[in-house]
C-alpha cells in the first residue's frame, strides 16, 4: 500500500513537473502590421477562403463559423476558429504537434490614417517554432498581404 502511495506521488510530482517544463518552453508573439486597405476589407481577406488563395497563392478553408476547422498555405497551417467580430477581430487555435497548451492567435483590426493597423497576438508558441513563426508572420503572412494592397 504504502509503495503504491509512493508511485502515485512520483507520478503526480513528474506530471506536474513536466506540465511546468513544458509551460517554460512556450512564447508569444504581440506585433502591430499597417495595411494600405479599410479594416473591412482586410477582415474580408483574412476570412473569406476565395480571397485568402488570391493573396497567399495557397489553397485555403475557412469558415467564419465559431468551432470550424481551418488550413491555410496549401494546408501547412491548421487549426480552429473560435471567435470572429465582424470587421474587427479574428481569434484561432493553431495546431502544433504534440501540444497540450492550445495555441491562440487574435487578431483585431483597427482603423488607421493609412487603413488598417493590424495588431497580432499569438500565444503560446512552441519554443522550437517561434523564430520560424515570427519570420513567417512578418515576411510570409503579412508582407504577402500588405503587398497584395499596395
Amino acid at each position: 500500500m504504502g509503495g503504491d502511495f509512493i508511485r502515485l506521488q512520483v507520478h503526480r510530482t513528474l506530471v506536474r513537473y513536466n506540465f511546468e517544463q513544458q509551460k517554460q518552453h512556450m512564447k508569444d508573439f504581440k506585433k502591430y502590421y499597417i495595411i494600405t486597405e479599410e479594416p473591412e476589407i482586410i477582415y474580408q481577406a483574412l476570412t473569406n477562403a476565395s480571397t485568402l488563395k488570391l493573396w497567399t497563392g495557397e489553397e485555403a478553408e475557412m469558415s467564419t463559423a465559431p468551432d470550424s476547422e481551418f488550413s491555410l498555405f496549401g494546408g501547412d497551417i491548421v487549426g480552429k476558429n473560435i471567435e470572429f467580430e465582424e470587421g474587427k477581430k479574428i481569434v484561432q487555435q493553431w495546431y502544433f504537434d504534440g501540444q497540450d497548451e492550445p495555441s491562440i492567435v487574435t487578431i483585431k483590426l483597427h482603423k488607421h490614417k493609412d487603413g488598417t493597423s493590424a495588431e497580432l497576438r499569438h500565444t503560446n508558441i512552441p519554443d522550437e517554432a517561434y523564430d520560424d513563426m515570427v519570420e513567417g508572420w512578418t515576411d510570409n503572412y503579412f508582407r504577402s498581404l500588405m503587398e497584395f494592397y499596395e
